[in-house]
């Protein structure tokens, strides 16, 4: 099969904590042929698709971790997989290629689904689920913030769009710096953000569950260091083994067939305590953390379904033909 990995430049990839890497690898070893797909090489021409590729062939080598092959155009029909790994933010150009991507024939199996991505902002979508998040206010009201922050006493707060722990807040009522570090997020008031309560359990490090078709694929706790209270691994944040508990699995199951429906297949579920923080549904990494930890290769998991998911989607082709 061919499997297209749109995705962010190969350079900037980390080839012992990148989760893109050991998907492009688990495919790999199965012998299908994978392509780098970068940003802006999506083209449509009279409705017909192509797609500007590099091949490569992923290696365990620190230093060469991609073998690059020749660049080539792929037409739509070639296409078997695509995977939609591009880090957030999720700016222009990202909503862009779902835009396209939505209109790609049906015997392409998307992971995750385009129209899905759009839907569930990851700091957002959660909080409708009221009886599962902490306290929670979206605004970027003066205002309202600081009547919040009034209220809660200690909050985090965040940008809508952030990621890898970036710009990421504690702040306490009183705080000679409340003001600034508000001012600062939203811009001087001109840019929505998030505050959400902050939970003593933070202290223990905070959770990401992966989901794969909505069932638990594997879990793993990231704790901060002592100079930080961001637990993100890509904020300095170390990985721990970990069990998932009942209260998680309760909310996972609430939430599973939502996933589902909006053919989110691939999710990572940011927990703390037994609070869900984010859904992330971009490009969720901790996999190869979870490897390690539990001395799997979950990577062949989410291959199988891939394929499984591929030779679907042309069975229901050919016979609607």
């Amino acid at each position: 099969m061919k499997f297209l990995f749109l995705m962010d430049p190969l350079e900037t990839i980390k080839m012992e904590k990148d989760t893109s890497f050991i998907l492009m690898l688990g495919a790999h070893k199965r012998k299908h042929q994978i392509f780098f797909l970068p940003e802006g090489g999506i083209h449509s021409i009279n409705n017909r698709f192509q797609f500007s590729v590099t091949s490569v062939k992923p290696q365990l080598n620190k230093k060469t971790p991609f073998l690059i092959g020749e660049h080539r155009v792929l037409n739509d029909r070639d296409i078997d997989a695509i995977f939609i790994r591009t880090d957030p933010p999720f700016a222009e150009e990202y909503l862009l290629h779902t835009w396209l991507l939505d209109r790609l024939p049906p015997h392409i199996f998307l992971i995750n689904r385009p129209s899905g991505i759009r839907t569930v902002n990851e700091k957002i979508w959660g909080s409708q689920f009221r009886n599962f998040i902490p306290k929670t206010c979206i605004s970027r009201s003066k205002e309202i913030l600081l009547n919040f922050i009034s209220k809660q006493k200690d909050v985090i707060a965040k940008p809508v769009n952030g990621f890898g722990g970036q710009s990421v807040f504690r702040v306490r009522h009183e705080d000679t710096n409340t003001n600034v570090i508000l001012e600062t997020l939203t811009q001087s008031y001109n840019k929505t953000i998030i505050l959400q309560e902050y939970l003593a359990d933070s202290n223990k490090g905070d959770k990401r569950i992966l989901l794969l078709n909505g069932e638990p694929l594997g879990a793993l706790l990231r704790v901060h260091g002592k100079d930080d209270h961001r637990n993100n691994l890509f904020a300095g944040g170390k990985a721990k083994k970990t069990n998932i508990t009942k209260k998680e699995l309760l909310i996972i199951a609430h939430l599973k067939p939502l996933l589902r429906e909006l053919g989110l297949f691939f999710v990572g579920l940011d927990f703390i305590g037994d609070q869900l923080i984010e859904v992330n549904v971009t490009s969720p990494t901790g996999m190869q953390e979870m490897n390690r930890l539990n001395h799997l290769h979950l990577e062949d998991r989410v291959i199988d379904f891939v394929e499984k998911c591929v030779e679907d989607s042309k069975a229901k082709v050919k016979i609607q033909h």
